[in-house]
């Protein structure tokens, strides 16, 4: 044992912790006056016990009474309203905030479940929740607040009258706290709703008018909300002449929320107005209030937007270019309000200046809504044919992000007719597409290219042969961004779609297999094959077959293992893309090329996938016969016949590459009905347990 000094006292600090702890623990239980006090009387009625807890019970009991209350209304309501209410209404003067919570919810309770009528409800409990209105702390105020709010939607009229709205008055006046006064002008806006127009008039707008002029902006704010509901009390003509002036002023207003309410308050009422409601006079200063805005901080100059001379500061030009901004956004709005007939006099100098603006947010604002503005114009379009190549050849790439969001439809709309302006268009599109190739924002390239794809739509294949195809190839062959090469491809074989000419139609075919498929860089190959799916997907197989089959398959032998994996991905669809016995020939070069990569492949990720490919080849000449006994068959009968395959392929030891028959299975079966979906897809999560072809068959099915 260590009887060392510091030992000792360590053994002595224990022992002290340990005397702490087994020292006895005083238990703080109810003295037996107090129990005494708490126990009620087990013969009395709960009527009895809910009167005598309110009357000598603690805090805890007497809340437990007004939580209870709504049962107690329901087992026994007269006696309930006749002494149970009355002793919480004299107990809520001196009650918690917990009490006066609870009381509020139960009595919102007894309300919304209808529990008594409305006369009752009137007598026994309203005069407790108007009382309780003016209790100090704010949340329970504001409880009970919205209990009152929500029983108004209840009260009859008069009753309104006499015990809310006759007290409001003195209520609402500046010696009452700003409670109170906030109070009232929510308890406004909610009773104007209940009377008929000359009522709000004489008694409600003086009182909401002293309220909107109030000395705290809370109470400035909060009255300026209620507002909407006061117009829509009194109609729209006594809203011009009486509520229209004050949201004015409080628009004006020194408080930041007190303006923010008037904007919002405004708003609100904008659907309450007709559209006949400007004279002449008033549409014409409107509109040149709206030409103003759209040159806030610039001078004209030999019509065009020059910046002014530096009177204001930094900030000041940040607020006239976002009011530049908005009006470029609400062009189209103008547009409509000025009738588009009209839009060459009133608003063509007003587009041309903001489509000049020396800001690229406002020119971008311009270019977002182009698109609505040419559809508004219609015929009238080309109008602004001068502004759209002006936007085209915007040196911000935000502006031309914009505007190609919409082109299809704006070059519809501005090329149609007989004012077509091509030789101005075109040298416009191919600026956009060099201004776009040598930023590097790629994506907006990406966009502009697949845009390009409405052009047949709207100008001639002799253009587009002449001018357009050789951007297209000059992109393919020399961009180094993979999505650009292949939104240019997709959009070269749209051209050719649209192509009537068959001479130009056969040179573009062959020059996709010189420059692309016999190109000496492989990437230039790879986008071969893009090329080619888009081919399939666009074009008839006979097309496909007559001009690329055999380029396509002929880079089998590419020296590059990546075409040849690339190659081997679309074997299934060189194979769809046969048609029998007419391309017998071509079926068994396809075969040829097959059996060659399978026995003098040597990369093995090559091998690996031709492996796999060759599976659905060999199969799928066998599934294509049975598709049309599977089309003249019950379902019973081409359930067992669609099992019978599987069970061949598990005898042979091939579900190994469960996905490549699935994949087999999913490019044969596309016609086949959906009634046998849920045994086959049941039978292979069973019997093989592989949810790969699970998720074929029934996503192939349904």
């Amino acid at each position: 044992m260590d009887f060392s000094q510091e030992g000792l006292f360590g053994q002595i600090e224990d022992l002290q912790e340990l005397s702490f702890i087994e020292r006895p623990v005083r238990r703080y239980l109810k003295t037996p006056e107090e129990i005494e006090r708490l126990t009620v009387d087990e013969e009395l009625n709960d009527i009895e016990r809910a009167v005598y807890l309110l009357s000598s019970g603690q805090d805890v009991q007497r809340t437990s009474v007004v939580v209870n209350l709504p049962n107690l209304v329901r087992q026994n309501p007269s006696d309930t309203l006749r002494r149970v209410v009355p002793k919480i209404g004299e107990v809520l003067h001196v009650a918690g905030v917990e009490m006066q919570l609870a009381a509020a919810v139960s009595f919102l309770t007894i309300l919304q479940e209808e529990l008594v009528s409305t006369a009752a409800y009137t007598h026994s409990f309203l005069p407790i929740i108007l009382v309780s209105l003016d209790h100090r702390d704010a949340v329970v105020s504001n409880a009970w607040l919205e209990t009152l709010l929500t029983v108004i939607n209840t009260l009859p009229k008069e009753t309104i009258r006499q015990e809310i709205l006759s007290p409001l008055v003195s209520k609402a006046q500046l010696s009452q706290t700003i409670q109170s006064r906030l109070a009232s002008c929510k308890i406004l806006g909610k009773v104007a709703r209940k009377f008929e127009s000359h009522i709000i008039k004489r008694d409600i707008l003086p009182l909401v008018k002293s309220l909107c002029q109030d000395v705290e902006y809370e109470v400035r704010s909060c009255m300026c909300r209620q507002l909407e509901y006061i117009a829509q009390g009194i109609g729209v003509e006594q809203t011009k002449s009486a509520i229209l002036p004050e949201l004015v002023e409080l628009a004006r207003d020194e408080g930041c929320s007190v303006r923010i309410a008037a904007f919002d308050t405004i708003v609100n009422l904008l659907g309450l107005f007709d559209s006949g409601n400007l004279t002449d006079d008033q549409q014409l200063w409107f509109l040149d209030f709206y030409k103003k805005f759209s040159t806030l901080g610039l001078q004209h100059e030999n019509g065009h937007s020059e910046p002014q001379n530096q009177l204001y500061g930094a900030d000041a030009d940040t607020k006239y270019v976002a009011v530049r901004k908005n009006c470029a956004y609400n062009m189209p709005a103008m547009v409509l309000f000025v009738d588009p007939k009209h839009f060459y006099s009133d608003l063509y100098l007003t587009l041309s200046t903001l489509c000049h603006d020396p800001e690229a947010l406002v020119r971008r604002a311009v270019a977002a809504g182009f698109h609505e503005v040419t559809k508004l114009l219609g015929s009238n379009a080309y109008l602004i044919h001068k502004e759209l190549i002006m936007l085209l050849q915007d040196e911000s790439l935000e502006v031309l992000d914009a505007l190609i969001d919409h082109l299809p439809e704006i070059l519809k709309v501005v090329t149609a007719g007989d004012h077509m302006h091509v030789p101005d268009l075109i040298p416009a599109l191919m600026m956009a597409e060099q201004r776009a190739a040598i930023s590097l924002k790629w994506r907006i390239h990406e966009k502009l290219l697949l845009t390009f794809a409405c052009l047949p739509e709207v100008l001639s294949s002799d253009h587009i042969y002449h001018k357009f195809l050789p951007v297209m190839f000059r992109i393919i062959t020399t961009n180094n961004v993979l999505p650009v090469q292949r939104a240019s491809a997709r959009t070269l074989c749209v051209f050719v779609r649209h192509n009537r000419k068959l001479e130009q139609r056969q040179e573009i075919c062959c020059k996709l297999v010189e420059q692309l498929g016999q190109g000496k860089s492989y990437w230039t190959r790879l986008r071969f094959l893009d090329t080619c799916e888009y081919i399939l997907d666009m074009f008839s197989k006979a097309f496909f077959c007559k001009y690329f089959f055999l380029p396509v398959v002929e880079l089998s032998n590419d020296p590059v293992a990546n075409v040849r994996i690339k190659l081997c991905y679309m074997l299934p669809k060189l194979k769809s893309a046969l048609k029998l016995p007419t391309d017998k020939l071509l079926l068994q070069q396809l075969e040829l090329s097959v059996r060659k990569l399978l026995c003098q492949e040597k990369d093995k990720d090559v091998t690996a996938i031709v492996r796999i490919v060759s599976y659905i080849i060999s199969v799928q000449s066998i599934i294509l016969l049975g598709l049309q006994y599977i089309k003249s068959i019950t379902a019973i009968e081409r359930t067992v016949f669609i099992l019978s395959i599987f069970e061949e392929y598990w005898s042979a030891g091939l579900w190994g590459k469960g996905w490549g028959v699935g994949l087999t299975i999913h490019c044969s079966f596309q016609r086949v009905g959906t009634d046998s979906m849920g045994r086959v897809a049941s039978f292979c999560a069973v019997r093989f347990y592989d949810s790969m072809i699970c998720f074929i068959l029934v996503g192939y099915f349904k």
